[in-house]
């Protein structure tokens, strides 16, 4: 949350270049505050694992959040328990009314697939077109990124033959952005994924901006629409074990995975795993409902357009 100063008092200017965020007195007095509003469309199979990340994120702030879980028509889950969706979940037509202050797309299992041969795609692209009318701020994650990157600017999708797996250094390219307000220079993120997106392609679009990135797992992060719209290839939101489970996992189909990079402790599978990235997932989900929903939401949610 920012600190509210007199708007003449010398530390502000400098505070504001090393990108803290104050505010004077006389908007601080003129703010409406109501609860957000946040949806999570929800793509990933184990949606309850999904649900557990995300929320342990949005819940470490000082704002309200009054959540809505959201499920496709078009793809019925099968490894969550229907009474848990029916339960918790909305589809896409129950809400598509509403205005939300963020929304958040989770990845999905699908990456090696076009885009036109996923079940849900045609739903899919009504949602992302929905969204630009209907939402504040959106988080696109993993797969979502490049669905969306794909579907609004046309960015393809280029399947690579290794997985990156693992927890990999990267750096911000926009220091002045303050979705990377209290970054350090260098921060970690898990990523876990079989396709990526690539400089050139995203260059060809001016309206895109590349914000972060690392050396190792390369794009990390792509803006559109002044923050309208954050395209996130890692997965920031992991818990300390998520990638152990994938390993795990993937071990025991056979599928002879590689181990995750600087992840366990001495590249050791027996040992537990080193969390190097809490913090800054932290730091990113605060920094993006505070300057990028709060801040920029209207009161009047239904003049959201």
């Amino acid at each position: 949350m920012p600190v509210t100063v007199p708007v003449s008092l010398p530390a502000v200017e400098e505070l504001r270049r090393e990108n803290i965020f104050v505010i004077d007195h006389n908007k601080a007095t003129s703010q409406d505050i109501r609860p957000l509003k946040i949806a999570i469309l929800n793509l990933m199979p184990l949606k309850i694992m999904t649900e557990t990340d995300l929320l342990r994120l949005l819940s470490n702030t000082p704002l309200q959040v009054e959540l809505d879980l959201v499920d496709t028509d078009t793809y019925v889950c099968k490894n969550t328990p229907r009474e848990h969706i029916d339960t918790f979940y909305k589809k896409f037509d129950e809400i598509k009314h509403n205005n939300y202050d963020g929304f958040i797309v989770t990845g999905a299992p699908v990456e090696k697939l076009d885009f036109n041969e996923v079940d849900y795609w045609d739903e899919l692209i009504e949602i992302f077109d929905w969204s630009k009318t209907h939402v504040t701020s959106t988080l696109y994650i993993c797969w979502a990124a490049f669905a969306g990157l794909y579907h609004n600017y046309g960015i393809p999708k280029h399947v690579i033959g290794s997985k990156i797996s693992g927890v990999f250094k990267h750096h911000v390219l926009d220091k002045q952005n303050p979705i990377f307000r209290g970054f350090d220079d260098e921060f970690y993120v898990p990523h876990s994924r079989f396709s990526e997106v690539r400089k050139a392609d995203i260059a060809k679009r001016p309206e895109l901006s590349i914000i972060a990135e690392s050396e190792e797992s390369g794009i990390y992060m792509v803006m559109a629409r002044n923050g309208r719209e954050f395209y996130i290839t890692g997965h920031s939101e992991y818990s300390p074990y998520t990638l152990d489970f994938e390993y795990r996992r993937d071990m025991a189909k056979g599928a002879n995975p590689k181990l995750p990079v600087n992840y366990y402790k001495n590249d050791d599978p027996s040992m537990p795993p080193i969390v190097r990235w809490r913090s800054h997932a932290n730091l990113l989900f605060s920094n993006w409902l505070n300057y990028f929903v709060y801040q920029e939401t209207p009161y009047d949610i239904k003049s959201i357009k």
